[in-house]
This record gives C-alpha cells, structure tokens and sequence, in this order.
C-alpha cells in the first residue's frame, strides 16, 4: 500500500533558522530519504518551496480565481513529503516516527487511495 508522509511546518520556521540549520536539517531528511530508498521503501519525495511563491487556483462557474502566497490565514504549510510502499499503516506510522522532521514539525500520515474512498 502506498503512504504519504505530509511534513506539516509553521509558517515562518524556515525564515527564524540560519542557513546553516536549514542545510544541516535538510541533510538529515535527505539521509532518511536515502536508507528508506535502500530499505526499498520509498517511492517518491521533495521538499517543497515556501508557501512565498505559491499560488492557489480556484475554478469556478468557469471563472478561473488565482490567489498568490503568502497566505496570511494559514498557520501551516506542506514542507515536503515522502511516497511510500509499506505493507500497513502501522508500518508508515512507524518510519513517520522515525523522521527527523518530527522533532520540529508534525508528520502527517496518508494512505494514498482513490477520491471516492
């Protein structure tokens, strides 16, 4: 089964951190990434830009609406994410546990299923 890690971070974390933290961080996600690829586990991961240069996108009665980032309402972004293949949720629980990013974020758990479910 497949499962996303969802790395939730405050808005602003990334902007109260030196870049020196930020790349000793970001080497520690990429070295989790790395023993989940060797474990055969991950299937995909990114981390994701600020929420700065973002852009949200709304269609409606064919109108198209485009709200550009910062978004002063939200408390919380998607940093990134990791694409798993495990065998059960608990086991996705398990590795989420194990993820740097838990130490100063929250990691969310989805299972990738289809839109109807």
């Amino acid at each position: 089964m497949a499962y996303m890690l969802l790395i939730v971070e405050p808005t602003g974390q990334r902007a109260e951190r030196s870049e020196e933290a930020g790349r000793d961080l970001y080497d520690r996600m990429v070295a989790f990434g790395a023993d989940l690829k060797t474990r055969g586990l991950l299937l995909a991961a990114e981390s994701l830009a600020s929420q700065d240069s973002a852009v949200r996108v709304q269609k409606r009665d064919g109108r198209a609406r485009l709200v550009d980032g910062p978004f002063a309402e939200a408390k919380e972004m998607i940093g990134g994410f990791f694409l798993l293949d495990c065998a059960t949720r608990e086991e996705a629980v398990a590795i989420a546990q194990t993820c740097p990013a838990a130490q100063w974020c929250t990691i969310e758990v989805r299972e990738v299923a289809p839109c109807y479910r």
